[in-house]
C-alpha cells in the first residue's frame, strides 16, 4: 500500500512538470518573434510611454502615428486649434531621437521656403545649394491648406519618393522621412483644398479630439508640477535604428486570405453607387504596410483581419470621393467604409486560430 502510494506521488509529481514544460515550449515557440521585430516592438512601446507623459489620455490616436511612422507613411491630422497636433509632432521626434523640422504654411510660402534654393557662392565663385527644412527626418506642414497650390505641390514628390528635384538636379532627402501634416476644418477662408493627388499621399487621416475634463484636469497639474512649458524626454532610439525598425516589417507574415481581404475592400469602395471615386491601389498599399506595423505594435509577428478592420477608417475615408448628391445628404465617408467592413466575410487564418 505504501509502496502503491509512492509509485502514485511519483506518477503524479513527475509528469506534471514535464507537461507543463512541453505546454510551455510550444507557447514559446508559437508566440517567439523574430529579434528584430521583437526589438522593434520593445523600442516602440518605450518610445510611447515618453509620450504618453507629454500628449495625455490620447493613447489610440499615440498608437496609431507610431504606426505610420513604423510604416514610413505620411499622415494627415484634421482638427481644430491647440489640440496639441503640434506638440505630438514635437514629442515623437525627441522620443525616436530624429531630426525635427516645423513650416507653417501661409498664403505667401513658395516651395523654394521649403525645398531650399541655389545661391550664389561669391568666394568659390559658383551656385551651391542650401537645403530647405524639408530635408530632416520628421517634417511637421502645419496649417498646409493655407499654402497655394504651388506650394503644396512642391511637397508631392518628397512625401512619396523622398527625393525633390531642383533646377534639373535631384536631391534625396535623409532617411527615415515622414511628413505630418495639419488642416484646421472651421476656418475656410483664406484655405486651399488640398488636391485629391496629394490627400492620396497620406496613409492615414487623424483627428485628436478634445480631452475629457479628468484629462484636462491632469494636463494642468502636471504643468503646475514641472513648473515650466517645455517637456525634457528621452532619445529612445536614432535615425538609424528607426530606419532598422522600419525594414524589420518585411518580416512579418501576412496570409493570402489577408491580402484577399484588403483586395475586396478596397474594391467595394470602387463600386459603391455613392462613390465618384473610390480608394485608389495606393490605399491597399497603404493598408498592406500599417497592418504589417500594427501586428509588430500589437506583439504579433503576423498580421490578423482585426489589423485591417481597425485601420480601414483611417487609411481610407479621406481616399473616397462621394457623388453630389449623398454628399449633399450629409453621406460621410466613414459610414461607407464601415458598411463595407460589415459586409465583407472576414477570413479565417492561421494566426486568428493560434491566438
Amino acid at each position: 500500500m505504501g509502496l502503491f502510494g509512492n509509485k502514485k506521488k511519483e506518477e503524479e509529481q513527475e509528469p506534471t512538470p514535464e507537461v507543463g514544460t512541453e505546454d510551455q515550449n510550444e507557447g514559446l515557440q508559437t508566440y517567439m518573434m523574430d529579434p528584430s521585430l521583437q526589438e522593434t516592438h520593445d523600442l516602440m512601446q518605450a518610445v510611447l510611454a515618453e509620450a504618453e507623459q507629454v500628449v495625455m489620455g490620447k493613447r489610440p490616436i499615440l498608437d496609431l502615428t507610431a504606426v505610420g511612422i513604423l510604416a514610413g507613411g505620411n499622415i494627415l491630422f484634421e482638427d481644430n486649434p491647440g489640440l496639441a497636433k503640434t506638440l505630438l509632432a514635437n514629442t515623437f521626434a525627441q522620443a525616436l531621437g530624429i531630426n525635427f523640422k516645423r513650416v507653417q504654411f501661409t498664403p505667401d510660402l513658395l516651395p523654394a521656403d521649403i525645398t531650399g534654393i541655389y545661391i550664389w557662392n561669391q568666394k568659390d565663385q559658383k551656385f551651391e545649394f542650401r537645403k530647405g527644412p524639408l530635408f530632416c527626418n520628421l517634417l511637421l506642414a502645419d496649417e498646409i491648406n493655407r499654402a497655394p497650390p504651388k506650394t503644396q505641390a512642391a511637397l508631392l514628390e518628397a512625401m512619396q519618393e523622398h527625393q525633390v528635384t531642383i533646377e534639373g538636379e535631384t536631391h534625396i532627402l535623409p532617411e527615415p522621412f515622414v511628413t505630418l501634416a495639419t488642416q484646421n476644418p472651421i476656418e475656410s477662408e483664406g484655405t486651399y483644398p488640398l488636391p485629391d493627388a496629394q490627400l492620396d499621399r497620406f496613409m492615414m487621416k487623424l483627428s485628436m479630439g478634445y480631452p475629457g475634463r479628468p484629462i484636462e484636469r491632469a494636463i494642468l497639474v502636471k504643468r503646475k508640477q514641472r513648473g515650466k512649458d517645455d517637456h525634457t524626454l528621452q532619445a529612445i532610439t536614432t535615425p538609424e535604428k528607426l530606419r532598422e525598425m522600419q525594414l524589420s516589417l518585411e518580416k512579418v507574415r501576412i496570409d493570402d486570405s489577408i491580402i484577399e481581404y484588403i483586395v475586396e475592400i478596397i474594391y467595394r469602395t470602387r463600386e459603391d453607387p455613392r462613390v465618384k471615386v473610390g480608394s485608389s491601389p495606393r490605399g491597399a498599399q497603404s493598408l498592406f504596410k500599417l497592418s504589417r506595423a500594427l501586428a509588430v505594435l500589437s506583439g504579433r509577428d503576423y498580421v490578423i483581419p482585426d489589423d485591417i478592420k481597425r485601420l480601414s477608417i483611417y487609411t481610407l475615408r479621406h481616399r473616397i470621393i462621394l457623388k453630389p448628391e449623398p454628399r449633399i445628404k450629409g453621406v460621410k465617408t466613414e459610414e461607407i467604409v464601415s458598411e463595407i467592413l460589415e459586409q465583407v466575410e472576414v477570413p479565417t487564418t492561421q494566426g486568428q486560430l493560434e491566438d
